[in-house]
C-alpha cells in the first residue's frame, strides 16, 4: 500500500517548519539517503560527512537545521533535532504491520496459561502454565515463554525469544530474534577446586517501552531481581548480567558487556564494545565512549574514554614496550625533580 501526504502535512507531522516549498501540496511518498531520494521523497542531514550529498541531492525537501538551510538546493524541514525529524518520518512511511488475533496452529500453548483474547501466536512458540499475556501481545515464530512469565500491553516478540521463569515485561517492550530474558546468571562457589553452581532466584524486570536488541541476553538476579528502567533502549550482542540495574532512557550500544550488581543511572549513553567491571555505580547523565573499559564507579555526569588508539603494528609494539617501564621512567624523573629542587 502507497502512503502519500502533502509536504506541507508532513512538516507539521514532524514539527518542522517549511521553507522555499513552491507547493505545499506537492505529494511525499516516502523517505531516502540524499543520494537516492527521488522528487516525491524526503531526505534528511545531520552529519557533515554528507555535505557533497546534501549540496547536489534532488529530494522533494530535506529535514535540517537553520545553520545548514545555505547548502540545500530543494525546500527545507527546520527544526533543532533533524534525526527526530527522520525518525517520525520514517514511522510515517513505515507503520507497524497489524498482526490479526489468534494462536497459530503449530504452537504450544498451555491451558493454564491467561491470553488476553488480542493476543497474536505465530507458528512454533511455546507458552507454558502460569504465563500472562496482555491486550495486543504479539508473539512471533519460535518464541519460548516460560512458567509466570508476565508480559503487559503491545509487547512484541519479534522470533526466536526466550523468557525464563521470572521475567515480567512492562507495556510496550520491543524484543528482537534471538534475545533471551531471564537466563541463570553465572554464580558458582568453589568447593576444593571444583565449582559449585549456585541457583539464581530472583527475576529480571523490564520497564514500559524498552527495545531490546537481536542475540542480547538479561540474566535474572541472584537473590533480588535484574531491572530495566523505562525507555532502555539495548542494541543487538550486549550482555548484562545478574543483579545489574540499568535507569530510565539509558541507551546502550553492541558488544557491551556489564558485570554483575553494576547500577546504571538514567539518561546514559554508552558505546559499543565498552566493558564494565560489576559491583559499581554509575551517576546520571554518563556518557561512555566505544571500546571503554570501565573499572570504577562514576560519581560525576561527564563523558568518558578509556584504551589506546589504534595504531601500525611497529609503533604498538615499540610502545608497548615502553609502557613496561613507565613506572621505572616515573621514578628517574621524581629523582630528577628532587635534584633539581
Amino acid at each position: 500500500m502507497t502512503i502519500s501526504i502533502s509536504l506541507s502535512q508532513l512538516a507539521t507531522h514532524i514539527s518542522a517548519k517549511l521553507e522555499d516549498a513552491t507547493s505545499d501540496d506537492l505529494p511525499i511518498l516516502g523517505i531516502a539517503a540524499l543520494g537516492q531520494a527521488n522528487s516525491q521523497e524526503i531526505s534528511f542531514f545531520t552529519n557533515n560527512l554528507y555535505r557533497e550529498e546534501l549540496v547536489l541531492t534532488r529530494a522533494a525537501a530535506v529535514i535540517l537545521t537553520h545553520k545548514n538551510q545555505s547548502l540545500c538546493p530543494v525546500p527545507k524541514l527546520v527544526m533543532d533535532n533533524p534525526y527526530l525529524g527522520y525518525a517520525r518520518a520514517a514511522t510515517f512511511f513505515n507503520p507497524q504491520i497489524h498482526k490479526p488475533p489468534g494462536i497459530h496452529p503449530s504452537a504450544w500453548v498451555s491451558s493454564k496459561a491467561l491470553l488476553d483474547s488480542t493476543v497474536s501466536v505465530a507458528a512454533q512458540s511455546v507458552i507454558e502454565a502460569g504465563a500472562k499475556l496482555g491486550k495486543n501481545v504479539i508473539v512471533g515464530p519460535g518464541c519460548v515463554i516460560s512458567n509466570g512469565v508476565e508480559i503487559d500491553d503491545s509487547c512484541q516478540l519479534i522470533a526466536n525469544v526466550t523468557l525464563c521463569s521470572g521475567t515480567q515485561l512492562g507495556k510496550r517492550v520491543i524484543i528482537h530474534p534471538g534475545a533471551v530474558i531471564g537466563s541463570d546468571g553465572f554464580g558458582n562457589a568453589n568447593d576444593a577446586g571444583k565449582w559449585v553452581k549456585v541457583p539464581q532466584l530472583g527475576g529480571v524486570i523490564i520497564g514500559d517501552d524498552v527495545e531490546i536488541g537481536a542475540n542480547t541476553t538479561i540474566d535474572k538476579g541472584a537473590l533480588s531481581d535484574t531491572v530495566i528502567s523505562e525507555g532502555v533502549k539495548l542494541d543487538n550482542l550486549i550482555q548484562i548480567a545478574h543483579n545489574v540495574q540499568i535507569g530510565e532512557h539509558t541507551a546502550i550500544a553492541g558488544c557491551v558487556g556489564i558485570a554483575g550488581s553494576t547500577k546504571i543511572g538514567r539518561y546514559c549513553m554508552i558505546g559499543g564494545g565498552v566493558g564494565i567491571v560489576g559491583h559499581i555505580d554509575l551517576v546520571d547523565h554518563v556518557i561512555v565512549t566505544g571500546g571503554s573499559i570501565v573499572l570504577q564507579s562514576i560519581r560525576e555526569p561527564g563523558v568518558y574514554s578509556s584504551g589506546t588508539p589504534l595504531e601500525s603494528n611497529r609503533y604498538w609494539h615499540r610502545n608497548y614496550h615502553r609502557f613496561k617501564h613507565l613506572d621505572k621512567m616515573a621514578q628517574r624523573l621524581r629523582t630528577l625533580e628532587n635534584k633539581l629542587d
